[in-house]
């Protein structure tokens, strides 16, 4: 997660899980991120080729990602929730989040973070653990206003938030929250594709007017 604008009031917005389909969504929105928001998502400078590996290796059957879209279907800002397990079957989960710089000062960051939150409690893990440069103010707010601990290293910042187990609300909102994402995307992917017949119908309609006149 990179410095957050304050340009623009905080945006309730539907997020939904994401799958293998996805993955030339993720590729194209972390390949948009600039040199210095890639160092402080992944922590290093991340080319071209580092991305393509970390999308090829998204574990999409036991990790958890999830994103969000605009209304031209594209991906904005997204997070990966990627499980791990910690001696004598304590179960943890490591958060991390990237928002395109065009969509931040929304809260996105947030909004990703309460949803992993909600979805890692009602799968049975109790702490979230986020890894982040210390330089990464937005990520740190993030994992503060969110009730984590963060302790500093140095140039490494560690947060942690423990997880109180899941009940019947945590149960019932994430499983709205679904149902509406995925709703609205299909309404989104409507609208795209409703656009995309206007825009190859617009051009048949060009082309068939130049062959009239041409006659």
């Amino acid at each position: 997660m990179d410095r957050s604008s304050p340009a623009h009031a905080p945006v309730r917005a539907p997020i939904r899980t994401l799958g293998a389909e996805h993955r030339p969504a993720i590729l194209k929105h972390l390949l948009a991120l600039d040199e210095r928001d890639r160092f402080l998502r992944f922590g290093y400078a991340a080319t071209d080729e580092h991305i393509r590996r970390y999308v090829d290796g998204l574990r999409f059957d036991c990790d958890e990602v999830f994103g969000i879209f605009n209304w031209r279907l594209q991906l904005i800002a997204m997070a990966h929730l990627a499980y791990m397990v910690q001696g004598r079957g304590r179960h943890s989960a490591e958060f991390g989040v990237s928002v395109s710089r065009h969509a931040r000062g929304r809260g996105y960051g947030e909004q990703l973070f309460a949803r992993a939150v909600r979805h890692a409690r009602n799968h049975g893990v109790t702490v979230i653990v986020i890894h982040a440069l210390s330089e990464n103010a937005a990520m740190l707010s993030i994992a503060r206003k969110g009730g984590a601990t963060v302790v500093r290293e140095g140039p490494e910042s560690q947060a942690h938030l423990e997880l109180p187990p899941a009940d019947f609300e945590s149960s019932v909102t994430e499983l709205l929250e679904e149902q509406a994402a995925r709703s609205q995307y299909w309404v989104k992917l409507g609208r795209h594709r409703l656009r995309q017949w206007w825009r190859r119908l617009a051009g048949w309609s060009a082309r068939l007017a130049r062959r009239r006149r041409a006659a």
